[in-house]
């Protein structure tokens, strides 16, 4: 296995680490959480991969982002690649690591080999208004004590809230629930991380689905926020050929909730198109 940091061309570093032989694979984790969201697939993956996980910027043991100061996860990911010797790779990316994943298909076409979507997220997305509406009405008083908690210095019971009505609603009590908890509570600073310097992708990447043309695959959870259900169909309705699968029984971080179901699932898709 192979570990180091990237350095950043605006200053930092990003963590990183490989390990495997074969076609590669490089895995981006969810924000609020860091890449040991990838403990269960790091070792299983690296049998037949060779594979590359790092913590995005501002989560684990990479840098913070310097109010302010411009970045991209795009600009990152292409960095860590590098740095590993990576040319071409499967991306495969759980909720930000998902919007970071297209994003970067858009952006650098040539470099990637296949898509894995896990609960991803989706840059420039916007649900009807009717949705929209929907959405806001459901959600408004969560979100509301979420920042109360948060303006009040509660960080604690603003991640508490975050788990139990957004991110983990099926609960932190079993061992995956409390993996995920326990992961989210160490990158709690990024309740107040300053993230006002990120380019985002422009033109964003909901108007610019169709001009994917790596292999995707779309898993969406049952107990996903709607917005995240929404986003799975929409990518699977204009990215050609992408395929999507219902993961049951799981929620928003899939690697670790179903984490044996994930893992058949996307190796079973990258023997295909590998």
């Amino acid at each position: 296995m192979s570990e180091g940091f990237t350095d950043l061309v605006d200053g930092g570093k990003l963590a990183w680490e490989s390990a495997g032989e074969g076609p590669d694979v490089v895995f981006l984790h969810p924000g609020l959480w860091d890449s040991r969201v990838w403990d269960q697939q790091f070792g299983v993956f690296s049998k037949t991969y060779h594979v590359v996980r790092y913590d995005l910027r501002g989560y684990g043991r990479s840098s913070r982002p310097e109010p302010g100061k411009p970045y991209s996860h795009v600009d990152d990911l292409e960095g860590v690649m590098n740095a590993a010797g990576v040319d071409r790779a499967a991306l495969i990316g759980n909720s930000m690591g998902g919007r970071v994943a297209i994003d970067f298909a858009l952006e650098h076409p040539s470099r990637v080999s296949a898509l894995v979507l896990a609960a991803p997220g989706l840059s420039g997305f916007e649900g009807t208004p009717e949705e929209e509406s929907e959405w806001e009405a459901a959600f408004a008083d969560v979100e509301r004590e979420i920042e109360e908690a948060v303006h009040a210095g509660d960080y604690e019971g603003a991640e508490e809230l975050q788990l139990r009505w957004l991110w983990a609603p099926l609960g932190t009590d079993d061992p995956a629930g409390a993996r995920i908890r326990q992961i989210a509570f160490d990158n709690i600073h990024e309740l107040t991380m300053d993230e006002s310097g990120e380019r985002e992708l422009d033109p964003p990447a909901a108007g610019r689905l169709g001009e994917i043309e790596a292999p995707t695959l779309v898993l969406s959870a049952a107990h996903d926020p709607p917005w995240h259900e929404r986003m799975c169909v929409v990518i699977v309705e204009t990215v050609r050929g992408a395929r999507l699968i219902g993961i049951p029984e799981t929620d928003h971080v899939i690697p670790i909730r179903k984490s044996d179901e994930f893992n058949r699932v996307v190796l079973g898709f990258l023997g295909e198109v590998l």
